[in-house]
């Protein structure tokens, strides 16, 4: 269908004789907020990482637009153009400003005009409330701010779609509320993302997929309405009880 943008197909991986992912398939389509969920160490991460080709898989295929994506491969490079990803940690330059840590990959790696640029820089910090923030540095924001700031620098490559791995495992309390807010703004507009986090109430008012892992399967799959309100199965039952999702 020419509204797929990832293609997943019978995906395996596997650290030595662990077995983190075993034969996944999943397809993700223009438009669609798809939420990844499930217990801490069932392989939402490392999934992610494998639609990136940031990892080797050991099985199955990884396909952007019916291109493969492949670790290591010559074509990864531009591939990666297409994909944006953002981290826990950030991951910003600590010597450069926020203008120019948003500014580096359009300019250098897509080699854009320098002023169109800095006004979609500068147009995107406005959208997520931080358009005063453009000549900080990082070490003068918060965690909530460098994480916005993070989301704006992925969304001005212009990604056909963003990995977002659990974006605010590192912030504190306070702080998620408005990192969540902007990117459930994305979703009502149509972003295509898949997003791995434990924020369950943010999981049911983004997602329009709900996918549920565990010991590296795929257990459920459903609207937020169905996982949420009548899980299907036992283990699901389960880890929502955790959250206090109970009915």
């Amino acid at each position: 269908m020419e509204d797929i943008v990832i293609e997943v197909s019978n995906l395996k991986k596997a650290f030595g004789d662990n077995d983190v992912i075993n034969d996944i398939s999943v397809t993700v389509r223009k438009g669609e907020t798809v939420v990844l969920i499930g217990p801490s160490g069932c392989g939402k991460s490392t999934f992610l990482r494998c639609l990136n080709g940031l990892e080797p898989i050991q099985g199955g295929t990884v396909s952007l637009h019916g291109e493969p994506v492949e670790y290591g491969s010559g074509s990864l490079y531009k591939i990666r153009q297409k994909i944006g990803m953002v981290f826990q940690n950030y991951d910003l330059f600590p010597h450069m400003t926020v203008m120019d840590n948003i500014c580096l990959s359009p300019l250098k790696v897509q080699k854009r005009p320098r002023e169109e640029v800095r006004q979609e820089a500068l147009e995107l910090l406005e959208r997520v409330g931080l358009k005063d923030k453009a000549d900080a540095y990082p070490s003068e924001l918060s965690g909530g701010q460098k994480q916005r700031v993070a989301i704006v620098r992925c969304l001005i490559i212009h990604p056909d779609i963003i990995l977002l791995d659990e974006i605010t495992a590192a912030l504190d309390p306070e702080m998620v509320h408005e990192v969540l807010n902007v990117v459930l703004d994305l979703a009502k507009n149509g972003t295509t993302m898949m997003i791995v986090t434990h924020e369950m109430a943010f999981a049911e008012a983004a997602a329009d997929r709900i996918i549920f892992l565990d010991g590296g399967v795929i257990v459920e799959e459903g609207t937020p309405h169905e996982f949420f309100k009548s899980p299907r199965t036992e283990r699901a039952q389960r880890f929502l009880k955790t959250f206090s999702y109970t009915k």
